[in-house]
């Protein structure tokens, strides 16, 4: 088991894993790309830098230092968090157990690319079967997406809905695909059809329609708040939202960086980062009974 697993390996995510394993954690980070800034041409606003560095020198040179310290860095798809007794990180190869976790994955940068999904959003449509599946207990959903988020959300579902379309909308899926109690689906996808102001299926550019009771979007990967919807955390439907040290309202989960809202700048991503590695130290070492310093957090 892991002191702390960042999800995230972007500017928060990092100075949160060296800010932790400098305060004697293990820790481990999991993130399948850079996020946004690796497609930074010119970095020119970061102090300590004389002539401008692209995104992904920078995050190069923070991983690297990273690994140097001790911190563990693997390359995969985060699908979900639970928590019992623990954390448990589940990606698409495997699980990572964990006393502590910090969010660190941006913001969603997804668009709807389906017409009338945003017209049904709360009336049929939504972005979580951990939270809303329940509802559609015997009824037929869809999950809208390719990949393996789009797989879990499905199989999240599996426990209540009578049938459960996985819509790739015109792609192949990108995972591995075995599952007999979801429907794989591979037509492009027009249009959300509604009746009476809610759900009531899909339309498809083939002509073809599918009569539906809900739509669930997993497009793409988890994103920092899709994962906080599932651990009940407080946010305000677009960011996580946390306390002056990064801690959200569920003991031993931290948030950093964009997904946190205000300025989206690598320096405020970072310091972030650092309060949000401090914080869940300070978590770690009071849960094992160990003194660990007092922080001052405003706000």
């Amino acid at each position: 088991m892991y002191d702390l697993v960042v999800i995230g390996k972007g500017p928060a995510g990092l100075s949160a894993a060296i800010y932790a394993v400098r305060a004697g954690l293990s820790v481990l980070v999991i993130g399948r790309d850079y996020g946004a800034l690796e497609k930074a041409d010119k970095i020119e606003n970061y102090l300590g830098f004389e002539q401008p560095i692209s995104g992904l020198e920078l995050l190069a040179a923070s991983e690297a230092q990273a690994k140097r310290l001790g911190v563990e860095l693997i390359v995969d798809e985060v699908t979900g968090v639970s928590w019992m007794e623990h954390f448990e990180v589940h990606t698409s190869k495997s699980s990572f157990e964990a006393v502590s976790v910090v969010l660190s994955t941006g913001i969603p940068r997804r668009k709807a690319s389906v017409k009338g999904i945003t017209e049904y959003e709360g009336k049929g449509v939504s972005y979580c079967a951990t939270c809303d599946g329940f509802f559609y207990r015997g009824k037929s959903v869809a999950v809208i997406g390719s990949g393996d988020y789009a797989l879990k959300e499905a199989s999240e579902l599996k426990p209540f809905a009578a049938n459960i379309y996985l819509m790739t909308n015109g792609r192949d899926f990108e995972g591995t695909f075995a599952d007999e109690k979801i429907i794989l689906d591979k037509r492009k996808i027009a249009a959300v059809r509604g009746e009476d102001d809610r759900v009531a299926g899909l339309d498809f550019e083939d002509g073809s329609k599918l009569d539906l009771d809900g739509i669930f979007v997993a497009e793409g990967t988890a994103s920092a708040l899709d994962l906080a919807l599932k651990l009940g955390l407080d946010n305000d439907g677009k960011v996580i939202l946390t306390d002056g040290g990064q801690a959200t309202n569920l003991p031993g989960v931290f948030a950093a960086g964009d997904c946190t809202g205000g300025l989206l700048q690598v320096a405020v991503a970072v310091g972030e980062g650092a309060k949000a590695g401090m914080s869940a130290a300070t978590f770690v070492k009071e849960s094992r009974g160990e003194k660990a310093p007092k922080l001052q957090w405003g706000g």
